[in-house]
């Protein structure tokens, strides 16, 4: 029959046919070299159903549809006999698990003869002592003790039968108890396989999922590895002492001491006697050995993590009644100092400092500070003040001040970390003990801080302060150094306590009443704790109130009796009359606005304001008027902008330095973040402008000897140091080593900016009320501090004591705390001896207290 007659009785009667057909096969290979090849997940048929020689066979399946155009081909579907993958994998597993089957098999059946032989063994010796005691008996006892002592063993037979039971008990539980971690683990493996054949979705297996419970267990618990430690190594001393008491003949509790031995120093098993005794002993060694290596990898990770954590200040502190700082900065150094000498008077203090540092960098810089902490220690962490983690572990709730540093940079930037400082603060659950003290750098944001920390949060705004401060030393020389004085803790400061003696006095009569302080105001109680400065005379101290005085310490002054007083008047009422002036400004400053704002209150009609810096002039006009400053309504000042650099010589040049009756060198913005950088710029600044205007003044007025110059007149800081005669100049100094330069030279007067704001936020921190007192001492309005002609009070060569002086200028509306002689470099604030009379000069100058003018 032909291939077509096939196909066609194949469509009609439905039969399956094979293909190719058998002959094909038993051709010869040559004649055909082309092979069809099955799928690969098919299996080949057996052999034995079809003729030899046939190994792969596929059986195709042709449609048995009728109809079947002429265009369309066959459908044709393979089936395979190969089985599944899965029942491969079963198989493959099933082989797997026999093949550990038969090991744990045989492994039972070795211990099963090991306990044969043990018990064969202990059979013999009961046997052979036996005999020795049979044959010991025949030559000493006679034939009536030989059988009572054969009826004794016999009777004894079954107690040495029921300790050999123990023993291969306590021998077969020890291998087992080793056996089943095994099993348990196979069981587990098993489990896991078994749930991964069934299910078609992707699952964690068991023993995954129980190696992550034990991975969390080990790593959350802190005491989870020592523990599990501890529990390996009872097991390993009760297994070892377990397998011990099988092999040799001692009793249970001493096997479990030399297992312990064992443990503890491997070299107790060198008297080990016996295959038996020396292979158990030898396993417990190595099973210590490994013990005691993990223990020791333990505690080493404990005492060097412990090191760690001191080394990173990650420990916590555990402090009462301490001043915290949070942040870091460059008035980090003045502000410690301070708070040294404000805790020397109480033996020393504890200051804690907390700063996104290391802690080792940390102590180190401050280690390179010079000067005497007194007493004081100061403990450095690493940690984030946003984090109430870290400030749980600065013990933020028991201090007795926190003080807020602002950071370098944008001074919005700044404050808006200020702010989430204070909100952190604010959110301790277990509650301030003590106040904050924020270090603000715009004015502008002082009101969102305040609102946020209520009343437990004082604001200073540094540079505000700062810049309101050069003015006043611009047009009163000397005064920087009176601050300097007052502000720190290392002369007189402020300080506010109530004297119930003083009740029903008049303030007239309280300023004469301390010999070693000046008082200066009163905390009225009836106004709710308002400090009102320089109150008038007739006011009366009522129940409650308090006096502000300037003192040494707050335990160095006291109400004494008062004394007898002249009272006199004075020579005239002077009226100093303003007259226009010229001041020039050499840098730009952030708050530049406020400054002008403060000039145009202070300064006589028609006076100029030069403005010299690199910012270009449309630039500052906006930057002007975005900080809220109309420049249409200055009344008394007019600006004069001119553009370069203030390091250059031919820039300064252009300008009339000689005409300017104070000139103000600021730090510049631009250089601000960097002490050292703006500290030279002021220099070369200041050495230019001194050096141009002594070349521009007149011989004569170069060749007058000033007091206290020591100079030779052809040198040329001599020749800048007469040029100072006739122009004030103030220098911004952010470093305090800069000051020795300029101190020494007295070519210039300068404003520690940085060292003054440290001084502020120390008193701040040891007496918050001091702030109200600060504030408006720099205020636009209110008082104000004031350098006066001696002329005002006295007449030349009168002799008269401070106090009677002061009463003179009381006169005058005005609170005396100090004088500055003619000869004398230094201002002296509260006088020691008050009543002592002497002569005065017209030369001299006074320090008061005095309304704005």
């Amino acid at each position: 029959m032909s291939l077509d007659s096939e196909v066609s009785v194949s469509s009609s009667s439905g039969r399956d046919w094979f293909f190719p057909s058998p002959s094909f096969f038993r051709s010869s290979p040559s004649q055909y070299g082309r092979r069809f090849h099955t799928n690969s997940n098919t299996h080949s048929a057996p052999s034995s159903t079809y003729p030899s020689g046939i190994r792969h066979r596929r059986r195709v399946k042709f449609s048995r549809t009728p109809t079947t155009s002429s265009n369309e081909k066959p459908q044709i579907s393979i089936v395979s006999d190969k089985p599944s993958a899965i029942s491969k994998n079963n198989l493959n597993w099933l082989s797997q698990f026999g093949l550990q089957f038969a090991l744990v098999t045989l492994t039972i059946v070795f211990l099963l003869l090991l306990l044969l032989r043990n018990t064969h063994l202990e059979s013999q010796v009961n046997k052979l002592q036996g005999e020795i005691l049979r044959l010991h008996a025949c030559h000493q006892l006679d034939t009536l003790n030989v059988s009572s002592s054969t009826a004794h063993k016999s009777q004894d037979t079954h107690p040495c039968s029921c300790e050999n039971f123990k023993r291969n008990l306590a021998l077969f539980l020890s291998f087992m108890l080793l056996l089943i971690p095994l099993i348990i683990f196979k069981y587990i493996d098993y489990v896991s396989r078994s749930r991964l054949s069934e299910n078609i979705s992707e699952q964690v297996s068991l023993n995954k999922q129980i190696a992550y419970r034990v991975d969390v267990f080990l790593s959350v618990y802190p005491y989870a590895k020592p523990l599990v430690l501890l529990v390996a190594t009872l097991l390993l001393i009760f297994l070892g002492g377990l397998t011990l008491f099988g092999v040799t003949t001692e009793d249970l509790g001493h096997c479990l001491w030399l297992s312990w031995t064992y443990v503890a120093d491997s070299g107790n098993h060198a008297s080990s006697e016996g295959i038996g005794p020396r292979l158990v002993a030898v396993s417990i060694s190595f099973g210590g050995m490994l013990i005691f290596a993990m223990m020791l990898g333990l505690v080493s990770d404990a005492i060097s993590e412990k090191f760690d954590s001191l080394r990173k200040g990650k420990s916590e502190v555990v402090e009462q009644n301490h001043t915290l700082i949070l942040g870091w900065s460059d008035k980090l150094g003045s502000l410690l100092n301070q708070l040294a000498i404000a805790n020397e008077s109480l033996g020393g203090g504890t200051i804690a400092v907390m700063a996104e540092r290391d802690k080792e960098d940390m102590e180190l810089d401050i280690g390179k500070m010079e000067f005497d902490f007194k007493g004081t220690s100061v403990i450095c962490r690493s940690g984030s003040p946003l984090i109430l983690a870290d400030l749980k572990k600065v013990s933020v709730s028991k201090a007795r001040t926190i003080i807020v540093l602002a950071e370098d940079g944008n001074a919005d930037q700044s404050d808006a970390r200020a702010l989430r400082t204070v909100l952190s603060l604010t959110g301790v659950k277990e509650g301030l003990r003590g106040h904050i003290v924020v270090e603000m750098s715009d004015l502008d944001n002082e009101v969102l801080v305040k609102l946020v920390g209520g009343d437990l949060v004082e604001t200073v705004v540094a540079h505000d302060v700062i810049g309101r401060l050069m003015i006043q030393c611009a047009r009163q020389p000397g005064l920087a150094q009176i601050w300097e004085d007052i502000l720190g803790f290392e002369n007189c400061e402020f300080y506010i306590k109530r004297w119930p003696q003083l009740d029903g006095m008049l303030f007239e009569d309280v300023l004469i009443s301390f010999p070693a302080a000046i008082p200066c105001g009163i905390k009225v109680a009836s106004y709710g704790g308002k400090i009102i400065l320089n109150p008038d005379d007739s006011y009366v101290l009522q129940e409650g109130d308090e006096v502000l005085v300037i003192a040494e310490d707050d335990d160095t002054y006291a109400p004494a009796p008062l004394p007898m007083v002249r009272r006199g008047s004075l020579p005239k009422d002077f009226v100093y009359p303003k007259s226009p002036e010229r001041i020039l400004f050499c840098g730009w400053r952030r708050d530049m606005e406020d400054m002008i704002t403060v000039l145009d209150a202070s300064l006589a009609p028609d006076s100029e304001l030069w403005m010299f810096n690199d910012v270009p002039e449309k630039e500052r006009e906006k930057k002007l008027i975005d900080g809220g400053l109309d420049i249409s309504r200055l009344e008394n000042i007019s600006l004069v902008n001119r553009e370069g650099n203030a390091v250059i010589r031919r820039h300064l040049e252009s300008l009339p330095l000689e005409s300017f009756d104070s000139i103000l060198i600021l730090a510049d913005e631009s250089v601000e973040d960097s002490a050292i950088q703006a500290d030279s710029r002021s220099l070369a600044t200041l050495l230019l402008i001194r050096d141009i205007q002594a070349r521009r003044l007149p011989y004569v007025a170069m060749a007058s000897q000033t007091q206290g110059g020591n100079f030779s007149k052809g040198s040329w800081i001599g020749e800048m140091k007469q040029a100072s005669d006739k122009t004030v100049i103030i220098s911004e100094i952010l470093d305090p080593r800069t000051k020795n330069l300029l101190s020494m030279s007295k070519i210039s007067d300068y404003v520690l900016s940085n060292e003054l704001v440290s001084m502020a936020l120390a008193m701040v921190a040891e007496d918050r009320q001091i702030n109200d007192v600060l504030e408006e001492l720099f205020a636009e309005e209110g008082n104000e501090m004031h350098i006066r002609q001696a002329d005002i009070y006295l007449r030349e060569g009168e002799e008269m004591s401070f106090y009677e002086i002061m009463l003179r200028a009381r006169q005058r509306r005005e609170i005396l705390i100090g004088y500055r002689l003619a000869n004398a470099e230094r201002a002296v604030i509260n006088p020691p001896a008050k009543t002592g009379r002497r002569k005065w000069s017209l030369k001299d100058v006074f320090v008061v207290i005095t309304e704005k003018e």
